[in-house]
């Protein structure tokens, strides 16, 4: 039974990520990046890491994505103003990207195929593995500098995204 939910948690966390890139519109990008986020929360219940889990959903799913999609309703940003800004290397990036992505595709099923040394390679993980203490251990010493860059980025990007908002209304009440 496990096996059947982690590769059904596996290809809805693919399909997710895959219908978020495709999207035009940036609300249903998000809204995919969600579902993408909560499939790989289960995956990481699954190795016994529930506190990682819910950390996913929690923070980045239930605070971050919801940050997001406030500023893109805030900035009104809409799917048909990225549909026209198309170049001539817009199709060369795609089948570069394309064959980038199929050449990782066989990588990895060789690798699942013909697992060679993998099996040496694997150890097992530890007993407190994604719990509190050993997140909040290695968050709070370790990646402390990196995690409250973070929280100033985010902070920086939400006034900035409010600054852009209040000029455009602005400037469409000038008449520019």
């Amino acid at each position: 039974m496990e096996l059947i939910i982690f590769y059904l948690a596996a290809v809805v966390a693919v399909g997710g990520g895959l219908m978020m890139i495709m999207q035009r519109n940036p609300v249903a990008s998000v809204l995919y990046l969600i579902v993408t986020l909560v499939a790989i929360a289960v995956m990481f219940v699954q190795l016994n890491a529930v506190f990682v889990g819910a950390l996913l959903i929690i923070v980045y799913a239930g605070a971050i994505l919801v940050l997001f999609l406030f500023v893109i309703m805030l900035l009104n940003l809409r799917g048909e103003k990225f549909a026209e800004k198309r170049t001539r290397l817009d199709r060369p990036t795609r089948i570069i990207l394309a064959v980038a992505f199929i050449l990782e595709l066989l990588a990895m099923f060789k690798q699942v195929a013909f697992p060679g040394r993998m099996d040496e390679l694997m150890v097992q993980a530890s007993p407190d593995f994604g719990g509190a203490r050993p997140v909040a251990e290695l968050l709070y010493t370790k990646y402390l500098f990196p995690f409250e860059l973070t929280s100033i980025l985010l902070l920086v990007a939400i006034v900035g995204a409010v600054v852009m908002a209040r000029r455009d209304e602005k400037d469409k009440k000038r008449g520019i």
